[in-house]
């Protein structure tokens, strides 16, 4: 059992805090991160992956695992994450085991 405020706090420092209002970029894309290095004070996040709301569920998905699982030595486990686009369209990523 947890707090559903420790749920969001963590949520909110691992992911919301780092991709709120970013540019998030794959790695691979140089023409893009090239350009997004020479804006000053530009929010980059650069990802192994490409950004696709997929992809961001996943990540989000492994960000997530770890933080909520050490959290009070409770030993939770993140069953899914999801992730919306827009309120009609969303990814989930469920735990494969």
């Amino acid at each position: 059992v947890m707090d559903f405020s420790d749920v969001k706090r963590i949520a909110k420092e691992q992911v919301v805090d780092a991709w709120d209002h970013a540019f998030l970029v794959y790695r691979g894309d140089t023409a893009v991160l090239e350009f997004l290095n020479n804006l000053p004070g530009h929010k980059t996040v650069v990802l192994e992956v490409v950004p696709t709301a997929e992809n961001l569920a996943q990540v989000a998905f492994n960000l997530l695992d770890h933080a909520y699982c050490d959290t009070y030595n409770n030993h939770l486990t993140l069953q899914r994450v999801r992730l919306y686009e827009t309120p009609n369209n969303w990814a989930d990523c469920l735990r494969s085991e």
